[in-house]
């Protein structure tokens, strides 16, 4: 059997996770607030937003989930394309990669497109998370064995938290992730601005960290990566394999949950006790779409996932940056007068439904952006 063959499995979950950010949820949040229902806002809509400080709701592994996943095909390409190419060739392959996801995290959420230089944010975005994580998970695959890669990951989990702990608290500004993003990143912070004489002010409300985070990203696809290394080389055993992911997210939650006593469990700041329980989680549904999907082959009714799976990049960046509510409002605004405030729940059902007739497109003609 071919240990190198694509894993469905995987390009569904993926699909999963996409079709939720950039069609499912939009839809659902403005759907609730219109129905104004306290037992779905309480719920259902409070599972679509983000945790506040500490603690991860349902949409804070959409990010985590996004990052473990592109850190699982790393097993299946990289060897292959070292040992066919040399060393040299993998490299600037990598370094290629990693440059495009970071332009194109820019372009998303840097504002680069406001040709404003004063809007301009260097290092905030998911695309951005993925390749940094990418980056720094690579020497990993490439030069460690598999449980030398654990033993990488828990030093580099060590490294984070040490001076979180000594250098700081676990405030959204009091902690040693915040202070070295503001003193590395500048006026180039996200929610920073220039004030009249010249010093840089910082927004409070933004509590999102990206520089010293790097580190726990690249745990996060790393673990995602050793969940590659498991199901490529399981490939001739795939139900002792999907027992072996659950085993592995069963013991990084019931980790991750420990940890948290001593060190919050925190999205914003990708905590190492973050790391550990969203990576549980990945584990568990890895081994849940493996087990449904690549063991006993129930496949056909997911299969339209895959065009947001097999064009992850794309669904992004079209989900994320173009708005399609013109297009409807151009063909359906006679229907305002009669719908009231729910003629946005309609333009958004309408965004969501062209995006996917796009993925729906390149999926059949074979039109895959590759990055």
């Amino acid at each position: 059997m071919n240990e190198n063959r694509r894993l469905l499995s995987l390009d569904v979950l993926r699909g999963l996770d996409l079709f939720l950010l950039v069609a499912l949820q939009p839809v659902l949040r403005v759907a609730l607030v219109e129905l104004d229902c306290e037992a779905l806002n309480s719920t259902l809509l409070y599972q679509l937003d983000h945790a506040q400080w500490e603690g991860m709701r349902v949409w804070d592994f959409v990010m985590p989930l996004f990052l473990f996943m592109s850190g699982v095909t790393m097993p299946y390409s990289l060897p292959k394309y070292k040992t066919q190419n040399g060393n040299l060739k993998v490299w600037a392959r990598v370094l290629k990669r990693f440059l495009l996801l970071f332009a194109l995290g820019m372009v998303v959420q840097g504002n680069i497109l406001s040709l404003d230089v004063d809007r301009v944010y260097l290092y905030s975005n998911t695309l951005q998370a993925i390749a940094v994580g990418y980056l720094l998970t690579v020497p990993l695959v490439l030069y460690l064995k598999p449980t030398q890669q654990l033993v990488a990951i828990a030093v580099l989990l060590v490294v984070y938290s040490v001076p979180m702990h000594l250098c700081g608290d676990w405030t959204p500004q009091g902690n040693f992730a915040c202070e070295v993003d503001k003193l590395i990143l500048g006026r180039f912070r996200d929610g920073s601005m220039l004030a009249a004489d010249g010093s840089v002010q910082f927004a409070g409300w933004y509590d999102y960290t990206w520089i010293w985070s790097s580190i726990t990203f690249c745990c996060t696809v790393a673990l995602g990566s050793y969940a590659g290394y498991l199901t490529k080389n399981g490939n001739s055993n795939r139900p002792a394999t999907a027992k072996r992911l659950l085993l592995v997210g069963v013991v990084l939650v019931v980790s991750g949950l420990f940890a948290g006593i001593a060190q919050p469990i925190i999205k914003r700041i990708w905590s190492a006790s973050m790391v550990l329980y969203s990576a549980g989680w990945c584990y568990l549904l890895l081994a849940l779409f493996y087990w449904w999907i690549d063991v006993k082959g129930h496949n056909k009714c997911w299969n339209w996932l895959l065009f947001y799976g097999c064009n992850a990049i794309t669904a992004y960046l079209i989900g994320e940056m173009v708005n399609f509510r013109c297009v409807a409002s151009s063909l359906l605004f006679g229907l305002e007068q009669y719908m009231g405030s729910w003629y946005a729940v309609l333009l958004t059902c309408c965004n969501s439904g062209i995006v996917f007739l796009i993925l729906w497109f390149m999926h059949r003609n074979k039109l895959f952006l590759k990055v």
